[in-house]
Parts: C-alpha cells; sequence; structure tokens
C-alpha cells in the first residue's frame, strides 16, 4: 500500500472508511478495508497461511506528517511490525501484517544485480536514448537526428566500455576465460 497515492486521491482525510482492492488479470486477488482516524488509520482484512483457515485481522498504522518548504504536509506511514516504527512510503503485505521492505528484507533489483548485468543495464540505457534496439549483442545503430556528433561519440564510447566489461564478466562467470574479472566488475 502507498501512502502517497492515497494522499493523491483525498483518502486520507480523517473519519472516512474506503476498500482497497488489488486485481489480476481482471479479477480481484486481494482487497482491504480502511477506516481512517486523526493520525492513524485501521486495516481490516482476511489471511491465510497454506492450507489454514482465514483469519480475521485488524490493526492500526500511524501517520506522520513532515511539512513541505513550499507549504503543504506529506504523509508517511509509521510501520507497525514490532520494534520497527520506520517513517517508510510504502508497507508491503509478506505475512499476517503489512511492513516496511525493511523488516521483510526485501531488496530492489539492482541490489541484486552482478557487477555485469549492472553494466548491460547501463549500455542499454544508453541503447534506448540512442534509439537503437535493446540488448547488448544486437548491432549499432545511427546517430539520432538532431544529437550533436561530440554527444553521439561520448555516448557511443560509453555504451562500447559497458559492453566490454559486461561481456568480459559474463565470460568470467561461464569459464569461458582463463584469468577471472573480479577485480574488474
Amino acid at each position: 500500500i502507498d501512502v502517497r497515492r492515497w494522499k493523491r486521491d483525498g483518502l486520507l482525510e480523517p473519519h472516512q472508511s474506503f476498500c482497497w482492492q488489488w486485481s489480476r488479470h481482471g479479477e480481484v486477488v486481494a482487497s482491504i478495508r480502511v477506516r481512517t482516524e486523526t493520525n492513524r488509520m485501521l486495516l481490516t482484512y482476511r489471511y491465510r497461511s497454506g492450507d489454514e483457515d482465514w483469519k480475521d485481522k485488524t490493526y492500526p498504522i500511524c501517520l506522520d506528517w513532515t511539512a513541505c518548504n513550499l507549504g503543504g504536509k506529506r504523509p508517511w506511514f509509521r510501520c507497525p511490525a514490532r520494534a520497527c516504527g520506520r517513517r517508510v512510503a510504502i508497507l508491503y503485505l509478506g505475512g499476517s501484517i503489512f511492513a516496511c521492505r525493511h523488516c521483510y528484507q526485501l531488496a530492489y533489483q539492482s541490489q541484486r544485480e552482478t557487477g555485469y548485468d549492472r553494466m548491460a543495464r547501463r549500455a542499454d540505457k544508453i541503447r534506448d536514448k540512442l534509439g537503437w534496439e535493446p540488448g547488448i549483442l544486437n548491432g549499432r545503430g545511427w546517430k539520432p537526428k538532431g544529437m550533436h556528433w561530440n554527444t553521439f561519440e561520448r555516448l557511443t564510447a560509453q555504451h562500447d566500455a559497458f559492453i566490454q566489461v559486461s561481456l568480459a564478466g559474463m565470460a568470467a562467470k561461464l569459464n569461458l576465460l582463463e584469468d577471472s574479472l573480479d577485480d574488474w566488475i
């Protein structure tokens, strides 16, 4: 659940109730009931683990507000997990309660990448800027119309360097090189 979305939709005003649901392929897969109070909200939903019976769960999530430089206030959830209380914008349902990504030990995709995967992603980002077909094994394209030659040459040099490191890392991973490139990556 994202407090920023709820704020944008006007759902954080005190003393109101609403239902929030998630769907996949047009079918509702989960829903929660939310009742807002002055500086907190009560979540109500049902869950189950494995083949166990459904259990009802109701608990509060505190809201924290910070002042913005140009006026207004920004909302935050306080993580309801035991001994956490972090101020976060998004809470995830991983067990029986909504909690922050730190409590559930969730990582961003980029945190799980190897060095050579990161280089391939950066090369693909440059390919996108240049309007080239994605994928580091695809050939080069042409200079985009209106782009300065210096910019084009700088981007293609960076692109080629990223591809070199990425392919060398993949080759080392597959034991295609005699020397390990771990120091390079």
